[in-house]
């Protein structure tokens, strides 16, 4: 028996239950996937083939253990650009949406649990725990993306997906202190530092699923707004979808645009994001031949999760005033001024604490305002389709970024060069935005915008 067809929108528990997912989600992305698990993953790879041996190598370019978790990220996007528009696609003909939202949840969560087990050598099973890992925690997000058209109006959007983030960097900043606290005190508690990172990527994997749990129980599940034609199976309805959701693309040419310039700046964005431990550990710590800090790089992450959960609140009061694309543009700005900054100015302890609290600033307003504008130019009944295509640039699924990053890092050996190198997404991210129309791209997909949606309301 299926669930009511209809609930209403706005529902204030629901939307909790919602935002409390991003809580889950991001205690896990921020520790492991963005803090521990890069300089971990380079130190077990450095034990199998030396600081600068050779993993992969092939005609064009060389994958070092500097490169290798850059290489992974990589790879597990590579495979979910067809993989996440087809689920998507099946979504939006079925009533599964968050039954796969929670397949997906806890397949992430085993998987990054088992990185507890990855010791000494054992890179390449790390490397296969963080694909997996990756690809289940995107795929997850495109359903629970999708769920932010079915909760809310369009007037709410902006709001709700900014709160969103906010719930999840202060979710992030929780587990970061906890983690802060454990690998600072290791040997007081007669345990290795390596131990307690390992506890760590435990500790935040769970934490996912135990929070997500209850996030599950507040989100309801609605009815597709399409039926499955008769002597058609699911996977031939996806791929179907699939096609049609291209050919409405073409038609829908400012929402194409959007998610041509999101896949830019995003792809730079996280990037950024990925490489930035192994970028401040080498540049900190390595290259001038002192031991690794771990605590360090915490209490770095801590400053710029407060300064994003800042900064989720603060653009979104800008956007009422500017609108969304406005603000988007602002930000992307303060980006470029980041990369400059870490190329040509970052060399002390005390700048890199300038430099993740500007990089927190502006990460919370360009991902939240992102989403929230992009759901507006969506057609009705292809949301988890489309979120399909967003989630391929979305957070943990950058690939070019990741990939130029690895190319450069083994022709130079040189982070700097490689950080350098990310400029050209934020810049053609941004030119491609400026001359986007988002207001005929919300009005193509049959949608009206928060301006006028407020006023019918």
């Amino acid at each position: 028996m299926k669930e009511e067809t209809t609930f209403p929108r706005n529902d204030r528990r629901e939307i909790f239950g919602w935002m409390l997912y991003d809580w889950a989600n991001s205690a896990f992305y921020t520790t492991v996937i963005g803090v521990l698990l890069g300089p971990y993953l380079v130190s077990l790879a450095q034990t199998a083939v030396g600081e600068d041996g050779t993993i992969i190598d092939f005609f064009f370019f060389r994958i070092t253990p500097k490169g290798f978790q850059a290489f992974c990220l990589a790879i597990s996007v590579i495979s979910l650009v067809i993989f996440l528009p087809i689920l998507g696609a099946i979504a939006d003909y079925t009533h599964l949406k968050k039954k796969l939202l929670a397949i997906f949840c806890y397949l992430g969560v085993i998987s990054s649990s088992l990185l507890f087990f990855a010791t000494g050598d054992s890179y390449i099973f790390a490397g296969i725990l963080l694909i997996i890992s990756n690809m289940t925690f995107a795929a997850a997000n495109v359903f629970y993306n999708a769920f932010l058209i079915d909760i809310t109006t369009e007037d709410k959007r902006d709001k709700v997906s900014s709160y969103g983030y906010a719930a999840g960097y202060i979710g992030g900043v929780l587990m970061l202190v906890l983690n802060i606290l454990l690998i600072g005190n290791a040997e007081k508690i007669g345990i290795s530092q390596g131990l307690a990172v390992r506890i760590s990527f435990l500790g935040a994997s769970l934490w996912w699923g135990i929070f997500g749990l209850i996030s599950f129980s507040m989100i309801k599940s609605r009815n597709p707004a399409k039926s499955i034609p008769q002597n058609t199976n699911l996977v031939t309805v996806g791929f179907k979808e699939l096609w049609q959701t291209l050919k409405e693309l073409v038609r829908l040419k400012y929402t194409a645009r959007f998610l041509i310039s999101y896949l830019f700046y995003n792809d730079g964005i996280q990037t950024v994001i990925l490489q930035s431990s192994v970028f401040i550990s080498y540049e900190l710590f390595t290259s001038k031949g002192l031991p690794e800090n771990n605590s360090i790089l915490l209490a770095i992450f801590i400053v710029a999760q407060f300064s994003a959960f800042v900064g989720a609140l603060a653009f979104e009061k800008i956007a009422k005033f500017i609108g969304a694309k406005k603000t988007i543009l602002l930000s992307l700005m303060i980006w470029c001024g980041i990369v400059f900054y870490a190329y040509f100015v970052f060399s002390e302890m005390y700048q890199v604490w300038i430099m993740g609290a500007f990089i927190g600033l502006v990460l919370g307003s360009t991902q939240a305002l992102s989403r929230s504008l992009y759901s507006q130019m969506i057609p009705t009944g292809r949301e988890s389709s489309f979120f399909g295509l967003y989630e391929i640039s979305e957070k943990g699924t950058s690939w070019m970024g990741q990939l130029l990053f690895a190319i450069v890092v083994g022709f130079t050996n040189s982070y700097r060069q490689a950080i350098l190198a990310l400029i050209v997404f934020f810049v053609v991210g941004s030119l491609i935005l400026l001359f986007t129309d988002t207001t005929k791209a919300i009005h193509e997909a049959g949608n009206l915008t928060p301006e006028e949606a407020a006023t019918e309301s």
